[in-house]
């Protein structure tokens, strides 16, 4: 409850000074969310969920500088995250799953937000968008057949996270400095998409087990 009452004021006091009045409502739905979600680990975690908003605020706006220091926020709390959990003997099931659900909302907003500033090509955006959401579809779906899935990450699906974010976040910040980054957005054209096939068929070979059930992320 403290947590979300710290992250609420904080988010209100960018929403305000950035002018993104209407980015409040995101900021008032994580919040209450995260009010239920227990755990210290959980609550680093959902910081990349508050932070989907001013990433996709700046994205679409341009404003490099302030979106690679958003990035570079967003990747420290995934570093975090675990670091806390095991400090407080705290590591769960529950995280496991949460991890990659946040980290498709911060980086579904990053990358919606390049793309419509035209930073970043559509297609690549949604193929990046597919790489969290698919897999979160198939576990629904598990879930429906009455399945219980055992959540934890996949070997590729944290490679392909880790590429996602160097890769887009390189970009930002050649473009923060002036630099050209044709270079590497032309590697992320490659690279994600190959990284988001190798995710989706170490998922794949993961729930073919009997009984432990992977979550990409």
């Amino acid at each position: 409850m403290v947590a979300s009452l710290v992250y609420l004021v904080l988010g209100a006091a960018w929403a305000a000074l950035s002018g993104e009045v209407l980015f409040g409502v995101w900021f008032v739905a994580v919040a209450l969310a995260g009010a239920f979600i227990p755990g210290e680990a959980n609550q680093v975690t959902l910081a990349r969920a508050y932070l989907a908003a001013p990433a996709l605020a700046y994205a679409m706006q341009k404003q490099f500088g302030p979106l690679a220091v958003t990035i570079a926020v967003a990747s420290v709390t995934d570093l975090l995250d675990g670091t806390v959990a095991r400090r407080f003997a705290s590591p769960s099931q529950f995280g496991g799953g949460l991890d990659p659900v946040v980290d498709g909302l911060f980086t579904g907003g990053l990358v919606l937000g390049l793309a419509f500033g035209g930073t970043l090509p559509l297609w690549l955006a949604l193929v990046i968008i597919a790489r969290y959401l698919l897999p979160a579809l198939a576990g629904g779906l598990l879930l429906v057949m009455g399945r219980r899935p055992e959540l934890r990450h996949t070997l590729m699906g944290q490679v392909s996270t880790v590429l996602i974010l160097v890769l887009v976040g390189g970009v930002c910040l050649f473009r923060a400095l002036s630099q050209d980054a044709s270079g590497l957005l032309r590697a992320a054209e490659v690279v994600i998409p190959v990284a988001t096939v190798a995710t989706y068929a170490n998922l794949g070979w993961a729930l073919r087990r009997p009984v432990k059930v992977a979550e990409a992320g």
